[in-house]
């Protein structure tokens, strides 16, 4: 019981060190990947190959996301892709395929590399989204680093309700661990192909932090 306690306390610091060796990793290792998915977007439509968004981190603190730029620039800022009247309008043709693919997503190595997320953490939320802000201050999801996938997304993704989805964070708050890191980490990979709970433009039901704008 002790050392169980023991590891418990110190793992957050244990799960600092491996993001920080598997997003240099990351880096290293797909550097041209992620060059020639610069150079796509940068041929396929003027504007920026980055997008910037603030988003909630730890505590709370708002940080600057990274993701590759997937919609045009006169997109409205700041706004869920769900509330624009014609949303596939604005998406770029690369930009379809990143969003599928959660490809858009890769630039955030960097975020976790400087420490502002983490590989397996709640989804940041948008800096104006206080509903899921709120439900997460319930479960204690805003007390811990933001991650680049979390138990939410393998259990529903942009198909869950706010409510369900900041329970969802709580569980994972509860039960944090490196066999449940692991388990996220290649649940995240098997939902990716089969693109399980991806709704372009939302359904209806959903209010999603991920399906926003650029």
């Amino acid at each position: 019981m002790y050392w169980e306690g023991f590891l418990i306390k110190i793992y957050p610091y244990i799960k600092r060190v491996i993001d920080i060796v598997l997003s240099l990793m990351g880096i290293i290792i797909l550097s041209p990947f992620i060059l020639i998915i610069a150079i796509i977007i940068k041929t396929d439509s003027p504007g920026p190959i980055l997008f910037k968004q603030n988003r909630i981190g730890r505590d709370k603190k708002e940080f600057s996301i990274l993701k590759f730029r997937t919609m045009r620039t006169d997109t409205p800022s700041d706004m869920p892709t769900h509330m624009l009247q014609n949303p596939d309008a604005f998406i770029t043709k690369i930009g379809k395929f990143l969003r599928k693919s959660s490809l858009d997503e890769l630039p955030q190595i960097w975020n976790i590399f400087i420490g502002e997320m983490s590989i397996v953490g709640p989804r940041p939320a948008l800096w104006n989204q206080y509903d899921l802000r709120d439900e997460r201050d319930k479960y204690g999801a805003n007390d811990i680093l933001p991650g680049l996938t979390g138990w939410a997304q393998i259990n529903g993704r942009d198909e869950l309700p706010i409510d369900v989805k900041a329970e969802l964070d709580g569980v994972y708050v509860e039960k944090m661990s490196f066999v449940m890191d692991v388990k996220i980490f290649f649940g995240t990979i098997f939902s990716v192909f089969k693109s399980d709970g991806v709704v372009e433009g939302g359904t209806g039901v959903l209010e999603d932090e991920d399906s926003v704008s650029m």
